[in-house]
C-alpha cells in the first residue's frame, strides 16, 4: 500500500505541472521518475515516450502509466494515472470557476505570459538530457535531423514520425552492423 501512495503522490507533484500541456510535464516526470526514484531507465523513459506519442492521451499520462504498471502491475499503472489527473482536474476546475473573472486582469495575462516561457524552457532542458543518452552516433543522428526537419516542414502526425524512426532504426542499425 506504500508503495501505490509514493506512485500517486510522486505522480501527483508532476501532475501539478499542467501549464503548457504533456509536454511541460516531462522533465519533471524524468526528474521524479529516473532522478530520486529510479523506477526507469533514461532507455526506458524515452521508450514511454515515444509510445505514449503514440497512443490516444496525454504524453504524460500515458507514461505514468506505463511506470505505474512497471511499478505495481495493472493497479500501479491505474493509481499511477490517478496520481497524474488528479492535480489538474482540481486546477482546471478551480481555473474555470475563476479565469471569466479575472482574464482580463493585465497582470494575469503578464502571468500566463511567463509560465509559457517557463514551460519553454523545462521542454528544453528534456529535450537536451533526452538529446544526449539518445543522439549517440551517425545514425542516431541523421533519424534526429530528418524528424527534426520534417516537423518543421511538413504536417505529419507523429505517429508516421515514431514509426518510420523505428523502421530506420531498425535498417540502419542493421547495416552498421553488418559493416563492422
Amino acid at each position: 500500500m506504500k508503495e501505490l501512495l509514493d506512485l500517486f503522490i510522486t505522480c501527483a507533484k508532476v501532475g501539478v505541472m499542467t501549464f503548457g500541456g504533456g509536454y511541460a510535464m516531462l522533465p519533471i516526470l524524468q526528474r521524479e521518475v529516473v532522478e530520486k526514484k529510479q523506477w526507469a531507465t533514461d532507455d526506458e523513459l524515452m521508450d514511454y515516450y515515444a509510445i505514449g506519442q503514440c497512443t490516444p492521451g496525454i504524453i504524460a499520462i500515458n507514461t505514468a502509466t506505463f511506470i505505474g504498471k512497471k511499478q505495481k502491475g495493472n493497479l500501479g499503472g491505474f493509481v499511477a494515472t490517478m496520481g497524474m489527473v488528479f492535480p489538474s482536474l482540481v486546477i482546471i476546475t478551480i481555473i474555470a470557476a475563476v479565469i471569466s473573472n479575472f482574464a482580463s486582469l493585465k497582470w494575469v495575462q503578464d502571468a500566463f505570459a511567463g509560465i509559457r516561457v517557463c514551460v519553454c524552457v523545462l521542454i528544453f532542458n528534456a529535450v537536451t538530457k533526452l538529446w544526449k543518452s539518445s543522439v549517440i552516433d551517425l545514425i542516431t543522428a541523421v533519424i534526429f535531423a530528418v524528424v527534426f526537419l520534417g516537423s518543421i516542414f511538413l504536417n505529419i502526425s507523429p505517429v508516421i514520425y515514431v514509426l518510420l524512426a523505428a523502421v530506420a532504426g531498425i535498417l540502419l542499425a542493421g547495416k552498421a552492423v553488418k559493416t563492422k
